[in-house]
């Protein structure tokens, strides 16, 4: 791998919290066009920008169309596995500030992500989200109570 592999991995890898902090749920899919993503160890989605989007969509409030959230990613590596693909591992910390809750972190956890090249660009082809720090997540999703207190890279 090339420095030039490096950067653009860290963009794939960062563009998918600016696309959720906006509130562009089909931004987020297609991100995730090329990849399975679990969450709490569940697949969520197969090969389906539809399908994530939609799980978004439904899961996260939005005020005039933002969630008011700023995601934050930590401890990032990447392991390469040849020219074309690679394991990156992170750290996610989220925080939220609506008219009704003050600043705050309302949740934290890990990615476990396989990336590769996929016509010249790198993709996500496979996500795993873990969440095992639960704050108040009453402005941030509908059912707190599907989430399950998971580590993406435990073990």
């Amino acid at each position: 791998m090339q420095a030039d592999d490096y950067f653009g991995i860290q963009n794939l890898l960062y563009s998918y919290p600016f696309a959720l902090d906006r509130g562009d749920f089909d931004a987020v899919g297609k991100l995730f066009e090329h990849a399975d993503v679990y969450s709490g160890g569940v697949l969520m989605a197969s090969k389906d920008a539809s399908r994530v989007a939609a799980s978004f969509r439904d899961w996260v409030l939005t005020y005039a169309g933002s969630p008011h959230t700023r995601h934050f990613l930590a401890n990032v590596m990447i392991e390469p596995e040849g020219e074309d693909q690679a394991t990156v591992r992170s750290y996610v910390m989220v925080f939220q500030q609506t008219d009704a809750l003050p600043l705050q972190p309302v949740i934290g956890g890990d990615y476990l992500d396989r990336v590769r090249k996929v016509d010249g660009l790198w993709r996500f082809v496979e996500r795993h989200m873990g969440n095992d720090q639960v704050g108040d997540l009453s402005a941030h999703g509908r059912d707190a109570g599907v989430i399950t207190r998971h580590r993406a890279n435990a073990g």
